[in-house]
């Protein structure tokens, strides 16, 4: 059965510590559309692991699923347990640069094995009927030319795979630490949309320091959609705009101090499942950037909410240093 396709024009980047499930529960209470991803997740731990790595709340939706791996019968594995559990569409990680992961066969080091990656995914797309998709750089280290980049997604395209996430910086697999790879390499957004006349069949999103929905709404009318990472996680009432400027939804928006009261139940709720306080407040911290009271929000929930003991009164209480 072929699934409901996604429109993509709007995503927040799968971000490893930062996007679980209590994230994107808070974000998906400001966007309708948005597209949300899983932190990585490798296949190591779902086929070996002993927790439950692909837990989450059905107000998800759409949800992908973001793997790392790089075995196509252990890829296909998990895709299937996906697709089992309810995702949208299964995502592969080939743009992560960091050690941990070149040593473990995924991330950005794939971009050199366009056939390897090919082949995961004709593995996974005979094993699902859910979306298969790929998250790239525009190269690796010496590998950077644009005919690279093009035979890769060629390559890639050809087993298949009909949507790509592109971060539009290189990667340096060797000298540079994950986070100076999200900074340092300078951005390349035309060859992004290069990339999308030459492939105009695909659907191309585009990745990487994009900070506005003015900015997002400008790249949307060169290539298929946008993914923002770290602006939507430390600014997130940047979502509560996206239904309206980039869906063209008119609904009513919650407003900052009505989101947190939205949260106490949900809070309330996991806490006794046996969730900790903090590893769901921790997400919220930028909510009120920009704003009186912000530094004082922050505050009280950073010193008060890792406490043995925290609860939703410690974001009652720190509501009450901002105005409403």
């Amino acid at each position: 059965m072929a699934s409901k396709p996604i429109d993509h024009k709007f995503s927040v980047a799968p971000m490893l510590d930062w996007t679980d499930k209590h994230c994107r529960y808070f974000h998906r209470l400001m966007t309708r559309h948005a597209v949300l991803y899983t932190e990585m997740v490798t296949t190591g731990a779902l086929i070996h692991g002993k927790g439950d790595y692909l837990a989450f709340n059905e107000q998800e939706h759409p949800l992908v699923l973001q793997l790392g791996g790089s075995n196509p019968a252990e890829m296909a594995q998990c895709a299937k347990m996906a697709e089992q559990r309810g995702y949208d569409a299964v995502n592969i990680n080939v743009g992560c640069p960091s050690d941990r992961v070149q040593n473990g066969m995924f991330g950005a080091c794939l971009m050199a094995k366009p056939e390897l990656v090919a082949s995961c995914v004709s593995a996974m797309l005979d094993a699902v009927s859910i979306p298969v998709t790929v998250k790239s750089r525009i190269g690796i280290d010496e590998l950077d030319s644009y005919q690279f980049l093009t035979d890769f997604v060629g390559t890639i395209a050809d087993a298949g795979c009909q949507q790509f996430i592109v971060h539009a910086r290189k990667a340096w697999l060797k000298g540079l630490s994950p986070k100076e790879n999200r900074e340092i390499p300078e951005l390349d957004y035309p060859r992004v949309h290069q990339l999308k006349q030459d492939f105009p069949q695909l659907n191309i999103s585009i990745n990487g320091g994009i900070k506005t929905l003015d900015d997002v709404r400008y790249q949307l009318q060169l290539v298929d959609g946008v993914m923002v990472g770290r602006e939507a996680y430390t600014n997130p009432y940047l979502l509560s705009q996206v239904d309206h400027f980039i869906y063209g939804e008119e609904q009513p928006v919650l407003s900052q101090h009505e989101l947190v009261r939205a949260m106490l139940p949900y809070i309330e709720q996991q806490m006794q499942q046996g969730a900790r306080f903090w590893h769901i407040a921790r997400h919220m911290l930028g909510l009120f950037q920009g704003l009186p009271g912000a530094r004082l929000w922050r505050r009280h929930l950073s010193e008060n909410g890792h406490l043995a003991g925290a609860g939703p009164e410690v974001l009652v209480q720190a509501l009450a240093a901002v105005p409403e």
